[in-house]
């Protein structure tokens, strides 16, 4: 079948980065032109695009990074650091970090031309991406059992969209309830909506209702991404991902979290820094203000769910259970 629209979201050519602007999608189809690799960084900031979409933009960022770099005594300084001022726009996602640190081991290997390095490393690194992805669907798909109802969370992007995939190729077929997510409403514009344009069958529930359907016996499982994975088992993902995990555990429905390999730079959930939002951004939706001008908000972007309401983390070298994440790495360093 034709990827959906949000498995291609980011373009690289000669005149820059091209971003899907997830902010009004699927309501508008814009695009967000990006000429330097500071208008990528604000972009990423300005949650043009979220979830895997950073990454790919972080790796064509780093492409115009060494298009600009030439101009400069030391084009690979130069290079590296705009690398950390991509990797600063959105601290708990490691995907940033590994976008910029593809291209920077392409460059660091190869002594000839800075862009055409640059756009090797990107090259692979999205090749890489993909490939571990469709692994990751693989193996959660084999976790749930054909005709479950799945509960997601917030956007998994790719992994969402090999998951679907994957179970096809089992002969399985799921349908869905996904949260909406406020304040961006990602479950509700990016979920719900990719997940009918691949023919799932989906329906969209308020952020409150999660327990409720959980409760109701209908789920099968509670599938979301994961943005990290200590090593010790605490899963790190948009905020209500716990709050969906803890009833989940309480009623007995398994929850398996998607990440392509657990973080060893994070051997537990205290050593994942957490982005606080500006609080104003959950005071309002898609523009619109929902609260009093007497109200403040509080928005942290992420939660942290401990091991304990964790069944399974899944990853592109297969299933573990929390307790055992250190056996990922019997078979040896993970690649970027």
């Amino acid at each position: 079948m034709t990827p959906p629209i949000l498995a291609e979201s980011v373009r690289l050519d000669d005149e820059g980065v091209h971003i899907l602007d997830r902010r009004v999608f699927p309501f508008e189809r814009e695009w967000v032109l990006c000429r330097t690799s500071e208008e990528v960084a604000v972009a990423i900031e300005d949650m043009v695009t979220q979830s895997s979409g950073p990454y790919f933009a972080a790796l064509g960022a780093m492409v115009l990074a060494a298009r600009e770099a030439s101009g400069h005594a030391d084009p690979r300084a130069y290079l590296r650091r705009a690398g950390e001022r991509i990797v600063a726009t959105r601290k708990t996602n490691n995907h940033l970090r590994k976008a910029v640190a593809a291209v920077l081991s392409e460059v660091d290997k190869a002594g000839g031309d800075l862009v055409e390095a640059a756009t090797a490393g990107a090259r692979a690194g999205d090749e890489l991406y993909r490939s571990r992805s469709r692994a990751l669907g693989e193996h959660t798909a084999a976790l749930v059992p054909d005709g479950a109802t799945v509960l997601t969370h917030c956007w998994a992007d790719l992994y969402l969209v090999e998951f679907v995939l994957a179970a096809r190729r089992q002969s399985k077929e799921f349908s869905f309830f996904c949260t909406e997510t406020r304040p961006y409403l990602q479950g509700a514009r990016l979920t719900a909506e990719t997940l009918a344009e691949m023919g799932a069958d989906t329906r969209l529930i308020t952020d409150g209702m999660g327990a409720a359907v959980l409760a109701s016996g209908e789920v099968g499982a509670l599938v979301t991404a994961a943005d990290r994975v200590t090593m010790d088992g605490h899963v790190v993902n948009k905020i209500g991902t716990l709050g969906l995990a803890v009833a989940a555990d309480a009623f007995g429905v398994p929850f398996h979290a998607m990440v392509q390999a657990p973080d060893q730079a994070a051997p537990t959930g205290a050593d994942v820094p957490i982005e606080f939002r500006d609080g104003d951004e959950v005071l309002s939706a898609l523009g619109h203000r929902v609260a009093g001008e007497r109200a403040r908000g509080h928005y942290p972007a992420f939660d942290v769910t401990p091991p304990r309401f964790v069944t399974t983390v899944v990853t592109d070298r297969g299933a573990f259970e929390p307790g055992r994440l250190r056996e990922y790495y019997a078979e040896g360093e993970a690649n970027q």
